[in-house]
């Protein structure tokens, strides 16, 4: 076991102790570091150009902010997939240390155009900020599952969104405040963005060696059909492809807010920009609650099932966003901060936006952490590469739809609505594409709305490789509390009946359910599950069995059958004996007659355990012992 796996074990798992060590501390705020000076360069050249256009000539003020996207944007869509292949060809440490060198002499041009007022050399600035970071994007994402443990990579990912959103805050409001001076403030911009570069650059000095995946890659210069290619392994995996397509989704509808708060503030709410500077607070302290709040929700496992809670919310607050910011914008003078916020009105609005936010944080930490423990390790930079192509190119047309939006007479506002009312739509459309998502959410309420549920043992289930559950049949429940606990997905073995029925049977397909027959009913049914186990456990799955072949109708553990000796006899893995304890007496269990059959009184807010215990070797694995050892993990409970 790995030492970050020996500390999930022992239950040092909380994310905050990962800011104490040196795998992640030095990287974490080299990105701080980074984000915040992109964010102070952009929000300052974009407020100026919105407040002071005359500082800058023939600069269009309605559009520019759209346009500074667009050209931010543009070199993740030329040169991801160039960038991908060098994460994965060469040690990424050197290569964070010569990221953050060129970030020096990138704002080196940036400090001139401010000096200088010139807008063709601050547009130069834009788009060699937007390749610096297309040339860290893959290494950033492609780090952490060298140096986390699976069971640490959505606390990881949670710090590293929730630290990214803090720098976009910090940057934003300096940049903001910077820029409010207006002409007299131009050299001092520069400064701050120049001096930030070179402390990006020092605490880089301490990220520790990260070997390369693949050193004898050859790497594709071609942009174009290494793009195709990167795009093509990406497809290789279903579930990952659409995981980079939601969070494709996402950052198009972020960059519709982010690029548009100036215009909204302005236009929309009648505000001065102070006002720009809290909405964008509020967004950027959403996003990184949500991202914190990510790890404690899902149990620090990847749980996909918090992306439609994510989506639902994201729309909500959308469409609400809309109606909350009807007749803001009155009078002639812009409101400053003080009189935004002395309006019971406007506190919806910033609601609104943090709400917003929050819920995209748990739409989107889970699906980066679902990419990375999914992908494989000498593909990961690379497809990483090909999600930051995706999210350049739903980021383009988000802010070509924009422009040409509010050129044809839309307000800001209406924007809003439009986009709300498309992540709507967005969202069945994935949904239905990878059903695996909205299962897990269903598994995921229902487990959080009915129950309360204690894992004891969680780090004896190996991070990786094949592994066969076995535990106590307690409930009709008992599949969806493991599987909502575990933090690997999980292959069930069932009763073919049960398989089968109309409705259901979908469900148990696609969660992987493996139907089961007695020899006497379907022999070859029993062989085909037999095979099935083998391939899943070959395949290096986590497959979970309930060795009794039935719910228990005392609440008493019966006699294990003989087919797991038979299963690891085919397939020797490790066998993690679990169990139970709390379900007898629910609803979903035969306490007192058939289940489900009686009011619904026990089992809301009931307090369930799933004690796991150590792996057994497959020699010692005898129906008899592993029984002992469930029998044992579930003491006395109460029944």
């Amino acid at each position: 076991m790995s030492e970050a796996s020996q500390r999930g074990a022992r239950g040092e798992g909380h994310q905050s102790r990962l800011l104490k060590e040196r795998r992640f501390a030095p990287f974490f705020w080299t990105q701080f570091l980074g984000a915040m000076n992109d964010n102070v360069f952009k929000i300052a050249f974009t407020s100026l150009v919105t407040y002071h256009a005359s500082l800058f000539q023939d600069v269009d003020g309605k559009t520019a902010a759209f346009l500074i996207s667009a050209i931010f944007i543009a070199p993740f869509l030329l040169f991801s997939a160039t960038s991908g292949q060098i994460a994965d060809k060469w040690d990424k440490a050197r290569l964070i240390r010569f990221v953050k060198t060129l970030e020096i002499a990138i704002m080196a041009v940036g400090a001139a155009g401010f000096l200088w007022a010139s807008a063709p050399l601050l547009f130069v600035c834009t788009f060699l900020m937007g390749l610096h970071s297309t040339l860290f994007g893959p290494v950033k994402y492609a780090y952490l599952p060298q140096h986390l443990a699976n069971h640490e990579l959505v606390g990881g990912n949670g710090l590293v969104e929730m630290g990214t959103f803090v720098a976009i805050l910090i940057g934003t409001i300096v940049g903001g405040e910077l820029a409010g001076a207006g002409a007299g403030s131009l050299p001092w911009i520069g400064g701050v963005c120049l001096g930030l570069a070179v402390l990006g650059r020092l605490v880089s000095t301490w990220v520790p060696q990260t070997p390369a995946a693949q050193p004898d890659l050859r790497i594709n210069w071609n942009p174009l059909t290494e793009t195709w290619r990167n795009l093509r392994i990406a497809r290789t995996d279903r579930a990952v492809f659409q995981s980079l397509l939601g969070i494709s989704w996402l950052w198009f509808l972020g960059a519709t807010f982010l690029a548009s708060f100036f215009n909204f503030a302005h236009d929309v709410l009648g505000a001065g920009p102070g006002v720009v500077t809290l909405l964008l607070a509020m967004f950027s302290l959403g996003i990184g609650a949500g991202s914190l709040l990510c790890e404690r929700l899902s149990g620090g496992k990847v749980e996909i099932g918090l992306v439609p809670f994510g989506s639902i919310g994201m729309t909500v607050f959308a469409v609400d966003l809309y109606f909350a910011s009807r007749g803001g914008a009155h009078g002639v003078a812009l409101q400053s901060v003080a009189q935004f916020v002395s309006q019971p009105a406007h506190w919806r609005v910033l609601a609104d936006l943090f709400l917003l936010a929050m819920f995209g944080g748990f739409y989107s930490v889970p699906l980066y952490a679902l990419i990375q423990s999914r992908s494989a390790p000498s593909h990961r930079a690379r497809i990483i590469a090909a999600n930051n192509i995706l999210n350049a190119l739903f980021m383009i047309v988000s802010a070509l739809m924009a422009m040409a939006l509010t050129k044809a007479g839309l307000t800001i506002d209406q924007l809003y609505l439009v986009t709300g009312i498309l992540n709507a739509l967005v969202a069945v459309y994935l949904y239905l594409r990878l059903p695996e998502f909205l299962i897990r959410f269903v598994m995921w309420m229902l487990l959080h709305t009915l129950y309360r549920i204690e894992v004891k043992g969680a780090g004896q289930i190996p991070d990786d490789g094949p592994c066969l559950l076995v535990c106590n049949h307690v409930s009709f429940a008992d599949a969806v509390v493991i599987g909502a606990s575990i933090r690997r997905p999980v292959r069930f073995v069932m009763d073919y009946r049960i398989f089968r029925i109309p409705v259901l049977s979908w469900f148990f397909r696609t969660v992987g359910a493996i139907p089961i027959a007695p020899a006497y009913e379907d022999a070859a049914a029993l062989d085909r599950a037999y095979r099935r186990i083998a391939d899943a456990l070959e395949a290096g799955e986590v497959v979970c069995l309930f060795p009794e072949g039935k719910l228990t109708a005392t609440g008493e553990l019966q006699v294990f059958r003989q087919g797991v000796q038979r299963i690891i006899e085919r397939t020797p893995v490790p066998v993690v004996p679990m169990a139970l304890r709390g379900l007898w007496g629910s609803f979903f269990s035969r306490h007192g007659g058939s289940a489900m059959t009686r009011p619904f009184k026990r089992g809301i807010l009931n307090r369930l355990e799933l004690v796991v215990g150590a792996p057994v070797a497959p020699a010692q694995a005898t129906p008899e012992s592993l029984r002992e050892k469930v029998l044992k993990l579930r003491g006395p409970w109460p029944v």
